[in-house]
This record gives C-alpha cells, structure tokens and sequence, in this order.
C-alpha cells in the first residue's frame, strides 16, 4: 500500500498537478476565445470539455517534456528532483502515462465537431515537439507558444462552428505573450542551461532580456487591442488590458536584477494577466 501511494504521488509530480501555474496559463486563453466565440455565452459542454481538456494535455505536455530532459534534468538546480531524474517513475512508465493522457484528451475532442476534432491533430504535435526544441533552436518558447495557444482555435472552432480571421490575432497575442514569460522562466535556469547546453531565449537575448520581453509584452498588448476591435469588445475589455500593461510592469521590475526566485516570481505573476483579460471578457459581454 505505501510503495503504490508513492508511486501514486510520483505520478501526481510528474503531471505537476501540484503545480497548477502551467494549467491555468494554458486555460486562460481558451476561455477568452470560448466566450468571444461564443459571444458572452458559451455552451456548459464546451466549457466542461475544453476546461479537462486542458488539464489533461497540460499534464501530458508536463510528462513528455521529463521524458525529453530525463537526461539532464538531474543537472539542474530547480529540476534535479523531478520524478524521471531520480528514478521514481521509469522512461516506460512515463511513455505509458503519455499516451493514456493523450487518449483521454482525444476522447473529450471527440465529444465536439469534426473540425476541432482535426485541429487536436495539430495540438498534440506541438505538445510532442516542444520538449525537444530546446537541443536544436534557441527559440523553444516559440514552439511552446504555439502550443499553448492552440487550444484557441479549438475553442473557437467547438463553439463557433468555423474559423473566425480575428481569432488568428488572439491566437498571436497568445504566442507573443507565452514567449515573454517563458522567457522569465529561462532565466532562472540559464546559468545550469549554458553549462549543459540547452538553449533558450533567455540565452538568446542575454543582456538584452529585459528589453526583448517588454518589446514582447508591448506586442502582445497590441494584438489584444486589435482583438478588441476586431470582435467589437467594450471599455470593460480595455480596463482588463489595463490591468494587464500594470502587471507587465510590475514584472519588468521584478525582474530588474535577473535574481532567480524574482524571475521565477515575474513569471507566476503572469496568471493574474490571463485573469485580468479574462475578467475584461467576462465583464464587457454582462453589461451590455
């Protein structure tokens, strides 16, 4: 009974399920395109469907992602616990709950059109890639972006019926935004990174880090400004992408000396920016 309750919480910390930050920046931005597509009212099947789903391959994007750095993560500080590193959970036994995960995942989708259906398609690729970009680009957080912004179209597409063009700007922003606070996170690794030869953005950008990921934000901003005016959103929108630009200040000073743990901070604090849009969503599509 104790060596399967162990077993049990190694597979809890492999999914990171005790850490919820990586679920909910995920989730976010899938509720803001699940309301604009649905216009302030989206189905409760939907909602139910896309708020697992999330969970689930975000879960499954956290295992194979070990999986990829099962090597390495032992050599570095604030990965050198990680169940894969230590031997807690075997290669087989991470590969077996990947796909169990993905099965899951895949299951939820079918319970939507034949149209999402097909975009889950392109959603677990990303998720597949991205853990083993970081040997081959210095742009992972791109791909890691493009990941984690997929569950907008999927959305989009499950409650709407079709592809909106604007929804492609939301899509960006998304990218944009992941790229910078990823870039927060690199930055807490960079010093076991350039020792082991992972790459990053945090590497790529250097001393320029602080003015890469405010140029970031700054587009980000941007791209949801032009949401706004493309799906005809109102001043409650506005005042959550306001709160949104105060919250990217406040992590441009949090990170002002690049010290770890205020760069780790810089980056968690990016979960009241997906709270803050989403509030603006919610908020403007109530009162009208």
């Amino acid at each position: 009974m104790a060596q399967l309750k162990h077993k049990a919480g190694s597979y809890w910390r492999l999914t990171r399920m005790d850490r919820p930050i990586g679920t909910l920046l995920l989730l976010w931005p899938t509720l803001w395109s699940l309301w604009i597509a649905a216009k302030g009212v989206p189905s409760i099947k939907n909602l139910v469907i896309f708020v697992l789903g999330v969970i689930v391959m975000r879960a499954a994007g956290c295992v194979i992602n070990d999986f990829a750095d099962r090597k390495i993560d032992g050599k570095v500080l604030r990965t050198k616990d990680r169940p894969l590193a230590t031997g807690a959970v075997s290669s087989r036994e991470a590969i077996g709950l990947f796909i169990t995960l993905c099965l899951i995942a895949f299951a939820l989708v079918l319970f939507t059109d034949p149209l999402t259906i097909k975009l889950s398609v392109g959603g677990l690729i990303l998720a597949f890639c991205y853990p083993f970009m970081k040997r081959h680009t210095h742009l992972p957080q791109v791909v890691l972006g493009a990941a984690f912004a997929w569950g907008i179209p999927m959305a989009y597409a499950a409650e709407a019926g079709e592809l909106h063009q604007g929804m492609w700007l939301i899509y960006l922003s998304v990218v944009l935004w992941t790229v910078a606070y990823d870039t927060f996170y690199a930055m807490v690794d960079r010093d076991d990174d350039l020792k082991i030869g992972v790459k990053s953005t945090a590497i790529l950008f250097g001393e320029q880090d602080r003015l890469m990921t405010g140029v970031l934000q700054i587009m980000a901003l941007y791209s949801l400004v032009l949401v706004g005016n493309r799906f005809e959103l109102g001043s409650f929108y506005y005042l959550g992408l306001a709160v949104a630009a105060g919250l990217f200040i406040y992590q441009q000073w949090l990170i002002r000396f690049r010290v770890r743990e205020a760069c780790f901070k810089a980056f968690l604090n990016n979960n009241w920016v997906g709270v803050a849009v989403f509030a603006g969503i919610i908020m403007d599509y109530s009162f009208r």
